[in-house]
């Protein structure tokens, strides 16, 4: 069995982020759907912020698996989590057929399930004996697929299957349906994914060391899904009219604004605190 290090103490409890960032990530995307209710579009933006949130989480639950010496390993998780998220989100997504708010909870419940089964295959069968391998890959599958609804649903307004493989386009005139101009016939799903795999892969590997504080990791996670947003918003220009894309954009922003300033704030409180070349601390050592 491997031997955990813990790369940072205090914080938040896991359990307490893995709450937060599931109920957190669902009540926004739930929210999405007021755009289906009230015909309109402008409640997109919150489909970034349950990516954010989910991220959030999803950097935690990396982080307490590559404690068991995997730091290198921080990229693989990042993809596994949305190679397979993306899987289920599009799965879950032909839930809309039976019920668009199946859609949700199913992209979580299907992740959860694939992700397990990826996970004890990592554990058992390719022999990696991590005691928490099967929870974090099952919870990072489900941060991806969260990550992967959320930031499509924003870039298109709706989390339907068959609102993201059809398009309208005109000829002379005529509207006709159009797949290659839709959000998953146009490649879009592409970038959300690189999008999605970046900001949740690089905050932990961006804040590993000796001096890794929770709170700074935590805030670097919001940071990249904020940027990512911003990115998301701009691509929701094709399928989205423009007072909803001014508002995730605005939102965005203004997100990232903050996220950003309050980084720069923690990381000159940790660079201070090791003026002066102070030597690495060992976990359970003399200090």
């Amino acid at each position: 069995m491997s031997v955990k290090i813990e790369a940072s103490e205090g914080g938040m409890d896991h359990n307490t982020m893995l709450g937060i960032g599931l109920i957190g990530a669902l009540v926004c995307i739930y929210l999405v759907y007021l755009n289906t209710l009230m015909s309109t579009e402008v409640f997109a933006f919150f489909g970034g912020i349950a990516a954010i949130i989910a991220l959030w989480w999803g950097t935690d639950s990396i982080k307490n698996l590559c404690s068991y010496g995997l730091g290198t390993g921080v990229p693989s998780a990042g993809m596994i989590a949305l190679g397979s998220g993306v899987v289920a989100m599009l799965f879950a997504t032909k839930l809309a057929g039976i019920n668009p708010l199946l859609v949700p909870v199913g992209c979580v419940v299907v992740a959860a399930i694939l992700g397990a089964i990826l996970g004890f295959i990592s554990d058992k069968v390719l022999n990696m004996n991590i005691p928490v391998m099967t929870r974090m890959i099952a919870e990072l599958t489900v941060v991806g697929s969260l990550t992967m609804l959320g930031f499509t649903a924003m870039v298109a307004g709706t989390f339907s299957f068959g609102d993201l493989i059809t398009s309208t386009t005109s000829v002379l005139g005529v509207e006709l349906a159009s797949y290659a101009s839709s959000v998953i016939g146009g490649c879009v799903l592409a970038t959300i994914f690189m999008l999605g795999a970046i900001a949740i892969q690089h905050p932990f590997n961006a804040c590993l060391g000796p001096n890794e504080s929770w709170d700074r990791t935590q805030m670097c996670a919001i940071e990249c899904g904020a940027l990512s947003m911003i990115g998301v918003a701009v691509m929701s220009l094709a399928f989205l009219s423009l007072p909803a894309v001014v508002i995730s954009f605005v939102i965005s922003i203004i997100l990232w604004g903050w996220s950003y300033s309050e980084l720069i704030k923690l990381s000159k409180r940790d660079a201070f605190a090791w003026l002066d070349s102070q030597p690495i601390r060992e976990v359970g050592g003399e200090q």
